[in-house]
């Protein structure tokens, strides 16, 4: 692990055109990586979500990172070196759009100018900050190696000399009809002052100010443009030496830290994200993540859900789950619109953001480091490839068998919903074996009862109802012994749907 990657080993490091995982739309982890980046779309995040990890040790390298973050002082002297790296970015894209020369010459040493503030005051900070995290301890290393060696130290003192001899520049402009003159400023009088001081006197309390103040632009015009051009011949030793530092610092932004500014807002970003969500009562925490199939997670709940009712007085679900040898998969019945797809994506959701070293929804969490997350959500019929609704699930099941492997992770959601119940049940056994064979840990949301008892390694988890209520959903899933009970009847009830109702209404 070098510090030119903090985020990634070599093994590790995000291709810009990746494309997002197969299971991100099934998950609803496009939800998620969306809303996380929106504030930061410049650093161009997405791909970093995009890349799982499979080194425990890297995803706990990641999670020393993330604790150290969560240190206020040390986040805002980060958000703030990022700021004004952010500036830095915004006068060198200047430098390359504007037409005059030496305008695009100031705009470059005020970049550089910047850019020196920044790492001068990033340094500086973190020598106060108490790190504990191998990222960021070598982070202030590089620093304080950085802001001491010679490149740095003179790019510093130049731009501030070239600076200084331009703030010496002062001349006059003389306009009279049509023409004018640009000559050096001979300490000729200010006769404002004392224009002013002499309407003092005709001063009646506090008065409006009519003058408008001229902003600051980025631009210039021609004729600002030909003031200019005569001012460097009246001061031509000032703008020389712009001309000197330009041409001998073309490239003054130190690649390790412009990759360490885009890199630590994946961090940041994510961080901004629990910190909204801890203000709504929920609790984040740092996963255990290994090779063990025995995973659990205590008060889990769906990120993506939690995101949409963020400004929402409705309350977000928590759940717990808990597979123990020889326990592998968790098959989830019960009432429709229960939570059940809700929590089949929660558990999706907490091993892949685990698998990137990040905190994950819950009290406590231990996580099983999968190569792989399978998925089998329902989907429209699609004309394009002429199959069946059936054919197309046994379609994409084949494809999923045909790639996993027994460190994978599977979630099936109302397979076979298309069939009849016997083909159902035939077919669902057949793929629960297979599964089973592979050891595969996962969820698989049902209709089939028969399958929560199919054996030692699959738990029976149903999503509860209210008792005196059966058309109240809690959306708790809890583990027990699947019930067989739909609940169509309460639902039909709950909207005038039952037979007798729908005849009571047709005679009125």
């Amino acid at each position: 692990m070098t510090f030119f990657s903090i985020l990634f080993d070599n093994d590790d490091l995000p291709k810009e055109t990746e494309a997002a995982p197969a299971c991100f739309s099934d998950l609803n982890l496009d939800q998620i990586v969306k809303a996380v980046t929106a504030r930061k779309k410049d650093y161009r995040l997405a791909p970093f979500f995009y890349t799982p990890l499979r080194s425990a040790e890297t995803i706990r390298y990641r999670h020393e990172v993330m604790r150290d973050l969560e240190n206020e002082s040390l986040l805002a002297h980060i958000e703030t070196f990022a700021e004004k790296m952010v500036i830095v970015g915004r006068y060198l894209g200047l430098v390359e759009k504007l037409e005059f020369h030496h305008h695009k010459q100031g705009w470059f040493l005020d970049a550089a100018l910047v850019y020196c503030e920044a790492i001068g005051s990033l340094a500086e900070n973190l020598a106060q900050i108490n790190l504990t995290s191998r990222g960021l301890l070598a982070l202030r290393e590089y620093l304080t190696q950085y802001v001491t060696s010679p490149a740095f130290q003179s790019l510093t003192a130049e731009a501030c000399k070239v600076k200084e001899g331009l703030a010496g520049v002062r001349y006059s402009i003389i306009i009279e009809s049509g023409k004018f003159k640009v000559l050096k400023y001979e300490d000729e009088p200010d006769y404002s002052v004392e224009v002013e001081k002499t309407f003092a006197k005709f001063q009646q309390g506090a008065v409006k100010d009519y003058r408008s103040e001229l902003g600051k632009a980025s631009g210039m015009n021609h004729i600002e443009a030909k003031i200019l051009e005569f001012v460097t011949l009246l001061y031509p030793e000032a703008f020389a030496a712009l001309d000197r530092f330009r041409a001998g610092h073309t490239q003054f932004v130190d690649e390790a830290l412009r990759t360490f500014d885009r890199e630590i807002q994946f961090y940041i970003a994510y961080l901004d994200g629990m910190r909204d969500l801890r203000h709504k009562g929920l609790i984040f925490c740092y996963p255990e993540v290994g090779a063990s199939k025995e995973v659990f997670v205590r008060d889990g709940f769906d990120l993506a859900l939690a995101q949409t009712l963020l400004f929402s007085e409705k309350p977000v679900i928590c759940n717990d789950f808990a597979l123990t040898n020889p326990e592998r998969v968790m098959v989830v019945t019960g009432p429709n619109q229960g939570g059940k797809t809700t929590f089949a994506r929660m558990f999706g959701q907490l091993h892949y953001l685990a698998s990137l070293g990040l905190p994950v929804p819950g009290r406590a969490a231990r996580l099983f480091l999968c190569d792989n997350i399978f998925t089998h959500f329902e989907r429209a019929e699609d004309i394009r490839n002429l199959r069946s609704k059936l054919q197309d699930d046994l379609v994409r099941l084949h494809e999923i068998f045909s790639r996993a492997t027994p460190d994978s992770l599977i979630i099936l959601n109302e397979v076979f919903a298309s069939t009849s119940l016997k083909d159902a049940v035939f077919m669902s056994k057949e793929i629960m074996r297979r599964a089973l064979e592979l050891d595969l840990p996962g969820v698989w949301v049902t209709f089939i009862d028969e399958l929560a008892s199919f054996g030692e390694k699959t738990v029976s988890m149903v999503s509860a109802i209210v008792p005196e209520d059966p058309a109240r959903r809690t959306f708790k899933i809890v583990r027990r012994p699947a019930d067989g009970l739909a609940y169509a009847l309460s639902l039909a009830e709950k909207h005038r749907l039952t037979y007798a109702q729908l005849k009571e209404r047709i005679r009125l």
